[in-house]
């Protein structure tokens, strides 16, 4: 008979939080616990919440200790079946615990590398390049407004295993601010022109919103480039798209209304807050920043519409291919999934909106290890 054990560990209330404190247990060791009962109360700087169990069972081990501050994704502790022994949660505990400390020292290698900015063609590109191993690299594109930044929960576990790069579009970040016509076809260019630069022939390519119609466009232009797509929520797959949102995440100029802004791109809005907006508007308030977005939105959002149609390229794809989108997503529909052929690996994720790499990172990182190693072994 297998054993269900279910490690129960330090949530993420925030875009921003790495650490929070254990403030109180609410049930003991031996207690029987439902699917999300609250088992624990959690503080962060700004709010304190209920911890719900993600399975049910009986919370045989309390690894933490009240009052003790921990990093996101540490062993708080274990719920299991009443079969499971206790040298079992024992070895369990162990196994995480040296996982932990392993990636742990891994992600602290790659979280000290910094972004470095490269000229590449035309364009000076912020690259932030982490990892190692000898599979091919990964490529991560940012959506429209973001940048690489966007990535800051997933490119260092992702880094685990490989080479993962991220970097700013032209004319966001830190980038250069000439984005040419503003067409996916310029910027998927430049992404290309990145690979050629870094001495990548071949590249998994990981894209997000406008990122994904990036991703596409460049499998369109150049195939060989292209191992893997991984799609978050990408534009290209059918006509509608919140265009107002768009058009205030550009335009908005106070620190309120780029909150409210920004919040459209998650189901949980408090994720989103007042630093969040701040950071983004010091970016947006740098010369030519404003312009580009404008250029960018004309070419790809033109009359309150997508203006690129990219499901030819996904229909005709002969790669393995697969697809996040939250079916809460207020930016691009969820129904855009719908467009994509019955080849393609789809996730669709409830109470998840535009972002599920930030909002469901845990399952979001899970699932594409898996799909990159997957790839790795039948390429």
């Amino acid at each position: 008979m297998t054993k269900i054990l279910t490690a129960l560990t330090m949530p993420k209330f925030g875009l921003a939080m790495t650490e929070g404190k254990l403030a109180s247990w609410t049930l003991s060791p031996g207690d029987t616990v439902r699917e999300g009962d609250e088992v624990a109360d959690i503080e962060t700087s700004k709010i304190t919440s209920g911890y719900e169990s993600p399975a049910s069972g009986i919370l045989r081990k309390q690894v933490a200790q009240a009052g003790e501050t921990l990093p996101v994704g540490a062993l708080l502790g274990v719920v299991a079946d009443a079969e499971a022994s206790d040298e079992e949660i024992d070895a369990f505990i162990a196994s995480f615990k040296a996982d932990t400390d392993e990636e742990g020292g891994e992600e602290a290698e790659a979280a000290n590398a910094e972004p470095r900015v490269i000229t590449v063609g035309e364009h000076s590109l912020n690259v932030r390049d982490v990892g190692r191993g000898d599979g091919a690299p990964v490529l991560l594109i940012h959506g429209f407004g973001g940048d690489l930044s966007n990535w800051m929960l997933n490119q260092d576990v992702l880094a685990r295993h490989q080479r993962v790069i991220a970097f700013d579009l032209p004319g966001h970040g830190a980038s250069s601010k000439d984005v040419g016509d503003g067409s996916v076809t310029v910027l998927a260019e430049a992404a290309y022109e990145l690979l050629k630069a870094l001495d990548i022939p071949k590249a998994h390519i990981l894209g997000h919103s406008l990122g994904g119609a990036i991703a596409l466009a460049l499998l369109r232009d150049y195939p060989d480039a292209v191992l893997t797509l991984t799609l978050v929520a990408p534009a290209g797959m059918e006509r509608e798209v919140n265009a107002e949102s768009l058009r205030e995440m550009v335009e908005a100029d106070r620190t309120r209304d780029m909150q409210k802004a920004l919040q459209v791109l998650v189901h949980d809005k408090s994720l989103v807050g007042r630093r969040m907006a701040d950071n983004v508007l010091r970016v947006r308030r740098l010369d030519g920043a404003r312009e580009a977005l404008r250029t960018i939105e004309a070419a790809c959002f033109a009359n309150g519409q997508q203006s690129i149609d990219l499901r030819p390229v996904l229909d005709a794809a002969r790669i393995p291919v697969t697809l996040f989108w939250g079916e809460a997503d207020e930016v691009l529909p969820v129904a855009g999934a719908k467009n994509a052929p019955d080849h393609v690996v789809k996730h669709l994720l409830p109470q998840v909106g535009h972002m599920p790499q930030l909002e469901k990172t845990v399952e979001f990182n899970r699932l594409v290890e898996a799909f990159l190693e997957k790839a790795q072994v039948t390429a």
